[in-house]
């Protein structure tokens, strides 16, 4: 355990951030396995819907720090080229 305040402190931010980041990621990761049943299932609307949904999730998540940028991106877009392929 911490012996400097300051560090108790910091034990006690990085418990709070911890919780949030699992909230965060599982909210991410269902959101992203409920956009790819929607992209195996095959209707276009309900896949447009999904997507926007989990977009919105991952780039939070992104601005929050709790993902890195480049992997959000690179969720996204991968996302999205499976519901380009699937209107084609």
């Amino acid at each position: 355990m911490a012996n400097h305040k300051s560090a108790q402190k910091r034990v006690r931010q990085a418990l709070r951030q911890r919780v949030r980041n699992r909230q965060v990621r599982g909210a991410v990761r269902a959101a992203v396995k409920n956009t790819r049943a929607a992209l195996d299932g095959g209707k276009a609307a309900d896949c447009a819907d999904a997507l926007r949904g989990a977009e919105r999730l991952i780039r939070k998540a992104a601005n929050k720090g709790v993902i890195p940028k480049k992997r959000a991106s690179r969720h996204i877009s991968r996302l999205a080229k499976r519901l380009h392929k699937l209107d084609a």
